[in-house]
């Protein structure tokens, strides 16, 4: 398979299925911040909802795009992802899922809702963060832009998720008048149409939205497998034609020669040379050829590295321009940011067949296992049951924070953004005096934790296994 010996085939598919595994166990971990407001509000019977939710989670990955998945795959520079050492690339990703696995499962277990977010993310930074302690190294393997977008993220969302539920709960009970919406679902009956409508509504986007969020990050970790153990493969999209890379390139490189380098600083000379110098290397990679497959694959990563270096320097030196209107016309930078875009479709990208094993191993996976999760959120939150107003709020809240930041390319904690939502409706029904203390302080030691115990447990497996192999 892909050119590789028996040994690291056999070992390459073993990551896949750990992968897999990952998705699987966010499925049934995460099940309950789309279901457990339809459940406890008596709008669908257990067994649906979660069947129900498990069809849109899997909608929600295999439509909801990659850019997600493409900022996981981001986090760790180029350079991390390949080794020339190819046993050194699996360490680094079996770290990665063991890490995830375990602490998915462990925290499942005790029935708190920890974000697979948090999880994959710390495991991510470990493996960075292990990198400056190998003989050799450089200092650490993070991409530090991409880890300050990532870490705000996951910072704000769940205020979010708290005061905006909150404050969409009081304007809720300053305009509506049908206090059914307000009170205690009665156990033996299902609430009126119209108020199961949108209790299924709102699950349908929180359960959409988890998928192409949460489901993307297993997307990213499926990339950063394929890119790390056989890069001639998957470093560059072969559906996309050089004719179309090499067109990119020379409208790149015909701005770069309309600025006049006598109004820039040396910093802003030193990134338009380091492009120009990398689009000739490419330009003479690329040559004549017709499609990436005739270039040899071992060239492929370094398309790969060029193409990224290209983006983030002409980032920088369009951000140095910011001030001065007048070093590139408002045409030119639409231009030039238009062939960059284009230009990075050519590694950022996932083949069908990953987002379809990651589709399935998070809708099925959604199918199981949600008991435990579903009572900590339907029960233990708040001192009060939940009413209709507070699970449709939490959730159009939820789905509405969680799709914006896909769109936007960063991962968010679905369990933390609903989990809150829910605490900032108990808080808007009965003041603070309606949360439970200790289930809160439970889920917040485990927001808390989550991060630094991933990292340096993934770490610690990083450099062991670097160590054994060695």
């Amino acid at each position: 398979m892909f050119g590789l010996d028996t040994g690291l085939t056999i070992l390459l598919i073993l990551c896949l299925f750990a992968a897999c595994a990952f998705e699987f166990i966010n499925g049934f971990h995460d099940t309950a911040n789309a279901v457990a407001t339809v459940i406890y509000t008596h709008s669908l019977k257990p067994r649906i909802a979660v069947v129900y939710s498990g069809f849109w989670n899997f909608i929600g990955v295999y439509f909801g795009g990659i850019a997600v998945a493409m900022g996981i795959v981001n986090l760790l520079p180029v350079e991390a992802l390949v080794d020339a050492n190819m046993s050194h690339g699996i360490a680094m990703i079996m770290s990665l899922i063991f890490t995830a696995i375990l602490w998915n499962l462990g925290t499942w277990y005790f029935g708190i809702p920890v974000s697979s977010s948090h999880t994959l993310i710390g495991s991510i930074f470990g493996v960075g963060l292990a990198y400056m302690f190998l003989p050799g190294s450089q200092g650490v393997a993070l991409n530090w832009t991409k880890v300050e977008d990532v870490g705000l993220s996951l910072l704000i969302s769940p205020l979010i998720g708290f005061f905006a539920t909150l404050l969409l709960m009081r304007a809720l009970k300053l305009i509506i008048k049908n206090k059914k919406l307000f009170k205690k679902p009665p156990v033996d009956k299902a609430p009126p149409f119209w108020i199961r409508s949108i209790m299924v509504l709102t699950c349908t986007a929180v359960s959409f939205s988890h998928g192409s969020n949460d489901g993307q990050k297993g997307v990213g970790l499926i990339m950063m497998i394929l890119i790390g153990i056989v890069p001639g493969y998957f470093a560059l999209d072969a559906a996309k034609k050089p004719a179309n890379l090499k067109s990119n390139l020379t409208q790149i490189e015909l701005v770069m020669h309309t600025i006049d380098t006598s109004k820039i600083d040396a910093t802003s000379k030193s990134c338009i040379l380091k492009i120009n110098n990398k689009i000739d290397s490419l330009t003479g990679i690329i040559a004549n050829n017709k499609s990436f497959d005739q270039i040899s694959k071992d060239k492929h990563f370094e398309i790969r590295k060029d193409i990224i270096l290209i983006s983030k320097t002409t980032d920088k030196l369009l951000a140095s321009f910011s001030a001065d209107k007048n070093v590139l016309s408002q045409e030119k930078v639409k231009l030039l940011k238009q062939n960059v875009a284009s230009l990075k479709t050519n590694t950022e990208f996932a083949p069908w067949w990953v987002i379809l094993m990651i589709s399935l191993s998070l809708g099925i996976g959604t199918m199981v296992g949600w008991r435990r999760i579903v009572v900590t959120i339907g029960e233990k939150i708040g001192k009060t049951s939940l009413n209709y107003a507070q699970g449709a709020a939490s959730q159009f809240i939820a789905a509405t924070t969680i799709s914006a930041s896909s769109m936007l390319g960063l991962p968010v904690s679905t369990t933390h953004v609903l989990s809150s939502g829910i605490a900032g409706s108990m808080v808007a029904e009965n003041g603070r005096k309606n949360l439970q203390g200790k289930t809160l302080k439970n889920i917040g030691i485990a927001w808390v934790v989550t991060l630094p115990v991933t990292t340096v447990l993934s770490g610690s497996i990083f450099l062991l296994l670097r160590w054994i192999i060695s």
